[in-house]
């Protein structure tokens, strides 16, 4: 690996693009990700291949998502294989509840990793850190990169998971990189101040929204 094949200079370049209206949708990040089953109860009647062929083949994605939890039809083998299948960086998507499980994503193969409710030791910096609350996220330093699901994770097994504080809040609290993930169908869903969005449940719809806006009009 060359030092610019380095996933920090990666994504540094498309923060670049980004702030300059140069990724795939206008000055918002596309993380697209390969999903066969939610937290929620949702299978898709795709095969992971074929996932995975959609969201890599997708050409307006920065970057493909990929589940390393067994519970939600991930593995760490899995980002691996994703690894072998396409050329866009790999986010590790999972709640790598320990150092050890970040470690194992980033030696499958993973350029970044999903951490749920706490900033790791390893590698904080190739970390997208996805906070419970807003309270959370504002103790959080600007240069993290974070994610605000509107989903609890830690309120699964309820009916009504969905998270009392929004979007707009957590933008709000903090100053630094966000990704709005969850509940997005089009990209009318994509909130203001968004920086990067992950699409996985309603990505072919996602995908089809975009197709449907002037190329010179893909500005949210």
């Amino acid at each position: 690996m060359t030092e610019l094949d380095a996933p920090g200079v990666r994504l540094k370049e498309r923060q670049i693009r980004q702030k300059e209206g140069r990724t795939m949708i206008g000055n918002v990040m596309f993380i697209a990700e390969a999903k066969p089953q939610s937290p929620s109860g949702w299978r898709s009647d795709r095969t992971w291949e074929e996932l995975v062929a959609i969201a890599a083949g997708c050409e307006y994605a920065d970057m493909l998502s990929i589940h390393t939890d067994a519970r939600w039809g991930g593995s760490m083998e899995l980002v691996a294989r994703a690894r072998s299948m396409t050329e866009k960086p790999i986010l590790a998507k999972g709640i790598h509840a320990t150092d050890d499980l970040v470690a194992e994503a980033f030696g499958a193969g993973a350029h970044y990793v999903l951490v749920v409710g706490r900033v790791p030791a390893i590698k904080p910096e190739l970390c997208l850190i996805e906070p419970h609350t807003v309270a959370e996220l504002h103790e959080l330093p600007a240069s993290t990169m974070a994610v605000w699901n509107s989903r609890d994770l830690r309120k699964l097994s309820q009916p009504d998971n969905r998270k009392s504080e929004t979007f707009e809040q957590a933008r709000a609290a903090f100053a630094g990189w966000l990704c709005q993930a969850s509940n997005l169908r089009t990209i009318a869903d994509i909130k203001p101040g968004a920086n990067a969005v992950l699409i996985g449940t309603k990505l072919s719809e996602f995908v089809e929204s975009i197709k449907s806006i002037p190329h010179r009009h893909r500005l949210v």
